[in-house]
């Protein structure tokens, strides 16, 4: 049998190998990150919001809901999901609202301060959040765009919940 650990390293690999599959890199998540926090955090830099990001990828409730939404993205991709799912995923129909659930739920695992930054990055798509919003890339990032945005948000709120380790990190 697995144990806790092992499983939780395997989906860590397994997320950063799909983020990447997906043409997300954690430095562009960072740059989310620092653009929410910048005025916040005093010297915060791409490091210091990675090592947040990698908190925020080792907890397994985030894990769970990164790798269904991606899972989901890449089977309507395929188009391998049942009618009318795959219509509504081809589509990003604006009222399917499931994606922003499962967004908004990782990212209240960090509390409201990470909840209203997910609100506020998801309107502004900021950096590579427009990128995976382009719908004329043919890709389907129902969930993506708005799993990346929460993965940054629940960062943020990572940092406003960890001030005394993240003083240590910034002034090593």
């Amino acid at each position: 049998m697995v144990s806790y650990e092992e499983q939780d390293k395997q989906y860590y690999e397994h997320i950063l190998r799909n983020l990447k599959d997906r043409g997300v890199e954690l430095k562009d998540i960072a740059e989310i990150v620092i653009f929410l926090e910048k005025d916040y955090v005093a010297g915060l830099n791409e490091e210091v919001s990675i090592y947040a990001i990698n908190k925020v990828l080792h907890k397994r409730e985030a894990q769970n809901a990164i790798m269904t939404g991606i899972e989901l993205d890449v089977l309507a991709e395929k188009g391998l999901l049942s009618a009318p799912m795959q219509r509504i995923m081809q589509t990003d129909e604006s009222t399917y609202g499931i994606d922003e659930n499962m967004a908004i739920t990782l990212a209240s695992l960090y509390g409201s301060v990470s909840v209203t930054n997910y609100g506020y990055v998801d309107k502004l798509k900021h950096g590579i959040l427009g990128k995976l919003n382009d719908k004329s890339t043919g890709k389907i990032n129902v969930f993506l765009d708005d799993l990346v945005g929460a993965i940054a948000a629940a960062a943020c709120g990572w940092l406003a919940h960890n001030e005394r380790e993240v003083d240590k990190l910034l002034n090593k």
